[in-house]
């Protein structure tokens, strides 16, 4: 039987940014908590939506034609083949919903990447 999990306490865990970790895992989803700040990199994935779930602070996820900002509370869903950058300018802690095989720059290599399989789970 799964045990609840605090995403306060997950996140208490670590400091670095940009560094998504799993939190969780459901029908073939991860569940990934990450601290942000400053700028990402811009990146899409080809075959996988992604949703940014704002816990703490702002985000704002740059698009091509225009910007989403986010407070604490609401989320975005990030269809595939989307060119994005996300972007805090202050601390953020996000939760990520996305396949488990999801590169988390996508198409990109960066100093960002972390290859899926290569995810730390806490």
């Amino acid at each position: 039987m799964a045990d609840k999990v605090s995403l306060a306490a997950k996140l208490a865990t670590f400091d670095e940014t940009w560094v998504p970790k799993v939190v969780g895992e459901l029908n073939g989803q991860y569940v990934k908590v990450v601290k942000c700040e400053g700028e990402y990199v811009w990146h899409h994935h080809e075959q996988e939506d992604e949703l940014f779930y704002v816990l703490k602070g702002r985000l704002r996820i740059l698009l091509r034609d225009r910007e989403v900002a986010l407070e604490a509370g609401e989320f975005f869903i990030v269809p595939r083949g989307v060119e994005h950058k996300p972007v805090a300018d202050e601390p953020a802690e996000v939760v990520l919903f996305e396949p488990v095989t999801t590169r988390n720059t996508g198409t990109v290599d960066h100093a960002y990447t972390i290859e899926a399989a290569e995810l730390e789970k806490i």
